[in-house]
């Protein structure tokens, strides 16, 4: 049995998920799980604390060996949430996992106790907003991923709870409140 709650949080690109984490990581002992995948790392990124970065025929064996609670593969890179890490963080304490919608229902299946929480921006406006002011896409890979958004916030019936980021510090308290409870709605 498990000490700690496995929060799973997900939401459209540029709905402040990173940030919300960033919040909960100062304000509470949390682990977030680190990834892994078979692409290179990028300038900057640490093995072990950025992604765990690991063959992709290695990747495969762990598949194989039912050792991930997710994955799923993008532009010919593997990415998956490596089921022992999060097991043994578990035993310490509360983990979360900031991973997009699917990977996230393939958890649920995996941990049936893990809590999904949606995050969800203002509005459709909003949205583009925040993509737009990050002035690091074409307007065509806004649209990309405004589409992308639909279809990931037409998923949040399936999730426990669904957090509105209107407001930075009183999503982050949502989410540390969810956090504390420690279980899916009822």
């Amino acid at each position: 049995m498990s000490k700690g709650t496995l929060l799973v949080l997900s939401g459209p690109s540029g709905v402040g998920k990173g940030t919300i984490v960033g919040e909960i990581l100062k304000r509470r002992k949390v682990a977030l799980s680190v990834s892994c995948t078979t692409r290179d790392p990028r300038e900057g990124e640490v093995d072990g604390k950025s992604y765990f970065f690991i063959s992709r025929q290695r990747f495969e064996e762990l598949i194989k060996e039912n050792g991930f609670l997710e994955y799923s593969k993008h532009f010919d890179n593997y990415y998956g949430t490596p089921r022992k890490f999060v097991e043994e963080k578990l035993q310490e304490g509360d983990v979360i996992l900031e991973i997009e919608v699917d990977g996230a229902l393939q958890v649920k299946k995996a941990h049936p106790d893990a809590v999904l929480v949606m995050i969800e921006p203002p509005d459709r406006q909003a949205l583009f907003a925040r993509l737009r002011g990050r002035g690091t896409e074409s307007e065509e890979r806004i649209e990309s991923r405004v589409k992308r958004a639909d279809y990931e916030l037409s998923k949040a019936p399936l999730y426990d709870y669904v957090v509105v980021n209107d407001d930075l510090g009183k999503a982050v308290g949502e989410v540390i409140a969810i956090l504390e409870k420690g279980e899916r709605k009822k």
